[in-house]
């Protein structure tokens, strides 16, 4: 055969491979895929996932991402405000303590939490530092641990509460408040229970009896919000990788070392025979425990540990906290059945270790 024959003779072409995406429809040349949100899914899923399954690291990017695009400001730069009201909370003293709290933290103890305004503060501050709260109070403790792992199934809780609370108010009040004892693996039911009786019973006043039973009468609001819903994102972002411990302060005191900074919130000493208050659980903090908490001061002190401690200004207190730094500062009262002797009192804080 000649060249030239055998130049224009030609092999028979393949037929064409069918694509496995093309299927039936050659009309078909690819398949884009694109991880669209699935519109059964609601914005505060999207916001937050029931269960995280990455890195606290790469969350807090997701998390600013999707509430940038929901349009609700990131919850890692909102400060959290305390979401239960609590007897001596220090949320109105913040401005007052800036002068007080370290230039830089990175371990951080709270041996009695409660509304944990100085936390929140502290933790906004410093995003990197690891926190130790700790308080006697198991259900107070519980709500913080439904609000840093279950947010959302709380807030539904909550919400089914106001709707009952609306319908039937004084009945509904007494009826979760007779729900004592609840078992320890109800997080969210004992949480929700907490949250709603400090919102609508007298005052916002936790108080138990001797048997630990809540026992506080109901308030006078008819339509309370029970919570706010980006604050509780952004407390329970805050409080992610937190440690949270029910702990007796003697406890709690012999964990920080040296460079560590614990604030001392206790029960305060009464300033008078009318204002004993204590109850926050059913055991009483009186003068034996004040005076063991002066001695702890001053022993955890001596180990290179930085203290700051609130207590109310008395002779008893200023004498049990004799040879530190001890400041004062003007606190409102808050808890007083005459509404005229709501005003401003002296409290002092006490600083030992170099902050």
């Amino acid at each position: 055969m000649s060249q030239s024959a055998r130049r224009k003779r030609s092999s028979p072409k393949a037929a064409p491979r069918k694509r496995p995406d093309q299927r039936s429809d050659p009309k078909l040349k690819y398949r884009i895929r694109r991880n669209i949100p699935d519109p059964a899914y609601s914005l505060p899923e999207l916001i937050r996932p029931a269960v995280p399954t990455s890195p606290r690291t790469k969350r807090a990017k997701d998390d600013q991402v999707n509430f940038a695009i929901a349009g609700i400001p990131p919850v890692g730069r909102i400060e959290p405000q305390p979401f239960l009201k609590w007897v001596g909370g220090k949320s109105q003293l913040l401005a007052q303590f800036d002068e007080f709290l370290p230039e830089k933290v990175e371990r951080y103890f709270e041996p009695f939490i409660g509304g944990g305004a100085v936390f929140f503060h502290l933790k906004h501050r410093f995003p990197q530092m690891r926190a130790f709260l700790r308080d006697n109070n198991d259900e107070l403790i519980n709500t913080y641990i439904a609000v840093r792992d279950h947010p959302k199934s709380l807030m539904r809780r909550l919400d089914e509460h106001l709707a009952e609370f609306r319908a039937d108010r004084e009945r509904y009040y007494y009826l979760v408040r007779s729900w004592h004892h609840l078992p320890k693996a109800e997080v969210v039911e004992r949480a929700a229970r907490m949250i709603f009786l400090n919102k609508t019973c007298f005052n916002g006043l936790w108080r138990v009896n001797a048997r630990g039973e809540f026992n506080v009468p109901i308030g006078s609001q008819t339509n309370p919000g029970l919570y706010d819903r980006e604050n509780i994102l952004a407390a329970s972002w805050t409080l992610e990788g937190v440690h949270l411990a029910t702990q007796d302060f003697r406890d709690t005191l012999n964990e920080p070392r040296r460079g560590d900074f614990v604030y001392i919130d206790p029960p305060y000493h009464p300033i008078s025979l009318t204002a004993n208050f204590t109850s926050y659980t059913k055991e009483d903090f009186g003068m034996g425990e004040q005076q063991e908490l002066a001695a702890l001061f001053a022993d955890v002190s001596r180990r290179g540990v930085r203290l700051m401690l609130s207590n109310s200004d008395t002779e008893f207190i200023r004498k049990s906290y004799r040879g530190f730094k001890i400041y004062t500062v003007k606190a409102r009262r808050a808890i007083n059945c005459d509404g005229s002797k709501r005003g401003a009192i002296n409290e002092v804080v006490v600083l030992a270790g170099r902050n």
